[in-house]
């Protein structure tokens, strides 16, 4: 028997031949390219919702943002109309006090 005959088990029950082999492994590359493009596909989506996620957050914060200068220059007017009316009631706080000083001086007097 041929030394070379020994190794040669193409001819072996359930061995593979070369073709089938390789038509095998293309399948299987295949397969993965074929899962990976779903992948991908899956992938886009999520970043295409992502991004819309972001641009819907965006205009959320420039609208949020608009609505706190408007509120923070409402406060700061305000401010001014409480400070101006404190004032207003010191004065009348103080006007009274001495109203009811020089009173009290003319009925001392008289």
């Amino acid at each position: 028997m041929d030394p070379h005959e020994i190794e040669d088990t193409s001819d072996w029950l359930g061995c593979p031949t070369e073709l089938q082999t390789c038509r095998h492994f293309l399948r299987m590359y295949e397969n993965e390219i074929q899962e990976l493009n779903l992948q991908l596909r899956k992938a886009r989506e999520d970043i295409f919702g992502l991004v819309q996620m972001h641009a819907d957050v965006s205009t959320e914060r420039d609208r949020l943002r608009a609505e706190l200068n408007r509120v923070t220059e409402e406060n700061s007017e305000l401010s001014g109309r409480v400070r101006s009316r404190l004032l207003i009631s010191d004065q009348r706080d103080h006007l009274f006090r001495e109203n009811q000083r020089l009173l009290k001086e003319k009925r001392d007097r008289g």
